[in-house]
């Protein structure tokens, strides 16, 4: 095989000598560093797609002799995030003498319990079902990969003729079959019966290819899939336009995603008739090249090919019959014209269900689409949490270039609805989804925080990340903003973390946050009322502007960011939560604090007011009073804890011991203290409970509620 070029146009080249010759000797090391680099990539495999392996020899640890040892990814991983820790150490000859015992095809799934009987590292990963796939193989190393342009190949009507001219025969074929045992084995026939063949394609699956080295391995990869992409690039428009051509014209990009914010908690809604989901959006390019075509409505039914894309994507998307301009302005009207698409889409789902089910089937799983497509402005897709939301969005989009490809160079295939339902309704499918770990009590869930870059805001929205919750944070701050976004990036990741630049005052400000919230999570659960300033002054001293400053944060603002959120949860039609951090000000009568103290207990009662009203549409609105909160707070900036320390006729250094000691408990209230009151109130605990005000206060008589 031809090793010299580097150079690549439809994929990277990512190989650095320098890191590559500090594993060198270190067989496992350079199968971590190779896996990661190609799953960098996503028109090489996308996440948890293909599975990597290599083989080297080691002592065994009971008899001291040398045996050869397989690494492989382990079940559930993903190549280009793998780490030691994922992958399956077994046994090789242990593995290949399972051949012993197989007792056929029908007994797939009992050979699976099998490979833990091969396992030579204990700190292994579970194997996967892919195992004997790369067992029965010779090779050193070996990648299995689903690059968009080998399974456009693999999917299409001609995808043998096609692999063998192509590749001039070093390319073998192997008709569409589910992995396991009886797979393996057939890779070994194929490879015995073609000998000094680099790889073999597996028909409407994907490719394994191989080599001595990591390097060999990794280049050889490369350059089939380079080929398979320049075949059809070089195919494309040739025989007739892209999925027939264009039939729908996009909106512009910002009208999009106006239009997308807009329909998105509507989608999410319907989406989550069974179980609450979280959305994610989707306009690229490749997005309405497909959607915007005259072949969609011939090629969205039928479905992806590949297992990876299928397992995520569900057997087929749902399209909006809309027109991309339409007016969304009445949410009631939309959602009654889209009940009866969903309504369609579940009953023919369950058909697929019933007709295609075995005895010993798992109960019908949520009917419901995970991608909804609308022409003319792009996809969304709804899972279980962002991250599989995304990852569900990348598969289709992955589906929609094999589909092109597929369409250029012959006719696009897709998998037959049995063995579609065969591996969705896998019982090893369904066994390692019961094997999910719990989910977390704010999983599923979206949440905004106003003035969350510091102090208790960034408190309740750290709290509210490490429970399970997609969390918005906002501030007026543009730069404190940012630094907190990057820090929560970095401790979380980027899929469950959004940050709005909010002006609670400012209506436009208020619009774009709530629209960057649809478009990144499908809508809103839980909103908190945190963004405040303190302004303390004799009474005698208060002037309009000090009045009017406090009104407009703290009331208008509780008003204006609950109502425009209201407005999407009752579009979501799931209820939600409000939460608004008011004060133990709002019921004490201190001193030199006349405005914020009524500012506060006008909080309090429109808390009441709104939990009325809004109980209806299953939307609770509770309170949490706070006092003393000194911790990253900008509430003691501008003068605040001067004039403070003035009124109670003490040093500012004596502050914090000052409101401990006032308390019955003689206890200092922290961040976390507000957090994990804000959390009882939405973590479904108190699900039952509305109007009600919870003091986080270390106990202050003069609170009591009565």
């Amino acid at each position: 095989m031809n090793t010299q070029t580097t150079n690549f146009e439809h994929v990277s080249y990512l190989w650095d000598e320098e890191k590559a010759s500090q594993m060198e000797g270190n067989e496992v090391d350079l199968l971590i560093y190779r896996s990661n680099i190609l799953g960098s990539d996503l028109r090489i495999t996308n996440y948890g797609g293909g599975n990597t392996s290599c083989k080297t020899t080691e002592l065994d640890p009971l008899t001291k002799e040398p045996v050869k040892i397989m690494w492989i990814k382990g079940s559930g991983g993903d190549i280009g995030t793998m780490t030691r820790a994922g992958l399956a150490g077994l046994y090789v000859e242990k593995l290949r003498s399972l051949k012993n015992v197989y007792r056929g095809i029908e007994f797939e799934d009992e050979m699976v319990e099998l490979f833990n009987h091969c396992i030579y590292d204990l700190a292994s990963k579970a194997p996967s079902i892919d195992t004997p796939l790369h067992g029965f193989l010779p090779f050193k190393h070996i990648d299995h990969l689903h690059p968009d342009a080998a399974i456009a190949i693999a999917a299409s009507k001609d995808g043998e003729k096609i692999t063998k001219e192509l590749w001039d025969g070093q390319i073998a074929w192997i008709p569409w079959q589910r992995p396991g045992f009886d797979l393996g084995l057939k890779l070994k026939e194929t490879l015995d019966n073609n000998p000094g063949i680099r790889g073999i394609m597996l028909g409407g699956h994907g490719l394994f290819t191989w080599g001595d080295t990591s390097y060999e391995c990794y280049m050889n990869s490369l350059e089939v899939i380079e080929r398979a992409s320049q075949y059809l690039a070089d195919n494309y428009g040739k025989k007739r336009p892209v999925f027939g051509g264009e039939k729908v014209k996009s909106l512009s990009p910002k009208e999009r995603k106006s239009q997308a914010a807009r329909i998105a908690p509507i989608l999410r809604g319907l989406a989550s008739s069974e179980k609450s989901m979280v959305g994610t959006f989707n306009d690229s390019e490749t997005v309405l090249q497909f959607t915007n075509s005259y072949d969609l409505e011939k090629l969205a039914p039928m479905g992806t090919s590949c297992p990876d894309h299928f397992l995520r994507t569900k057997i087929s998307p749902l399209v909006l019959d809309l027109p991309a301009n339409q007016d969304l302005s009445d949410a009631q009207d939309i959602k009654e014209k889209l009940e009866s698409a969903f309504d369609a889409y579940r009953k023919m789902y369950a058909d697929y269900y019933e007709k295609h089910k075995h005895s010993n089937s798992p109960a019908m799983r949520d009917p419901n689409p995970v991608i909804i497509l609308w022409p003319g402005i792009g996809l969304f897709s709804f899972a279980k949490d962002k991250q599989t939301s995304r990852v569900a969005s990348e598969f289709y989009i992955n589906a929609i270039n094999v589909m092109r490809g597929a369409e250029a160079v012959s006719e696009y295939v897709s998998l037959p609805l049995q063995e579609a339902f065969d591996i969705e309704y896998w019982l090893l499918e369904e066994a390692k989804l019961q094997r999910m770990p719990k989910e977390k009590p704010l999983s599923r869930k979206i949440a905004l925080i106003t003035g969350s870059a510091g102090g208790i805001g960034k408190g309740i929205a750290e709290k509210f990340v490490k429970e399970g919750a997609c969390v918005v944070i906002t501030d007026i701050d543009q730069e404190r903003l940012n630094e907190t976004l990057a820090e929560f990036e970095k401790s979380f990741g980027k899929d469950v973390v959004l940050g709005a630049k909010l002006d609670v005052t400012d209506p436009e400000s208020l619009q774009n946050a709530i629209k960057e919230t649809c478009l990144k999570f499908g809508g809103v659960d839980i909103l908190v009322n945190n963004a405040g300033i303190s302004i303390s002054k004799p009474f005698e001293d208060h002037t309009q502007k000090d009045w009017d400053r406090l009104f407009n944060i703290l009331v208008m603002g509780q008003y204006n960011v609950s109502k425009a959120g209201v407005e999407v949860m009752k579009m979501q039609g799931m209820g939600g939560d409000i939460v608004n951090i008011a004060s133990k000000n709002a019921l004490v009568a201190g001193p030199k604090n006349v405005a914020y103290g009524s500012m506060k207990a006008n909080q309090l009662h429109m808390s009441r007011l709104m939990a009325a009203e809004l109980a209806e549409g299953k939307i609770r609105v509770n309170v949490v009073n706070p006092d003393a909160v000194i911790e990253n707070s900008n509430i003691w900036e501008g003068g605040w804890a001067e004039n403070r320390a003035k009124a109670y006729g003490i040093d500012v250094k004596d502050l914090p011991n000052y409101y401990a000691n006032r308390t019955l408990l003689k206890e200092s209230v922290k961040v976390e203290d507000i957090a994990n009151a804000v959390l009882a109130f939405v973590n479904g605990m108190l699900k039952k409970s509305t109007g009600n005000m919870l003091n986080v206060d270390g106990g202050l008589a003069a609170a009591f509620p009565r």
